[in-house]
């Protein structure tokens, strides 16, 4: 039995497999989905998604947004997510610290920039430390 997950953020259609596993980072913690989950809804957290399929595990980063767990469906509406194979480190690591020079001025920013800065330092931290580990 398998679970068929689908990642998608507003650019684009970013993951769609089965797969045998999947581990959602979420604003609580992690949650892990095995065929025949319960139905659920859950806030995402900028993080590792793990998905094994055939005892083989691709990582995705994910960076806010919803998981829909739905019989054997696992649906990601993410605001970001990327395969580990297309980070950049230095792309990430020169936007992230752009988002955090843009921090320090955070009393002339709007309340919405401010947020969006911080998910975006968020989504960066989260690459970061996935290209690292896998080194």
């Amino acid at each position: 039995m398998t679970l068929t997950l689908e990642i998608v953020t507003p650019e684009a259609r970013v993951y769609s497999d089965t797969v045998d596993t999947v581990v959602v980072p979420t604003v609580e913690g992690e949650i892990g989905v095995l065929p025949g989950h319960i139905p659920l809804v859950a806030q995402l957290g900028a993080g590792e998604l793990r998905a094994t399929k055939g005892g083989v595990t691709e990582l995705l980063v994910v960076g806010g947004g919803f998981v829909q767990v739905s019989g054997e469906k696992v649906s990601i509406l993410a605001d970001s997510a990327i395969e580990e194979e297309k980070i950049d480190p230095n792309a990430v690591a020169d936007a992230m610290r752009r988002a955090e020079d843009a921090l320090r001025r955070k009393d002339t920013l709007s309340q919405a920039d401010v947020e969006r800065l911080e998910a975006l330092v968020r989504f960066s931290v989260a690459q970061l430390g996935v290209k690292q580990r896998r080194r």
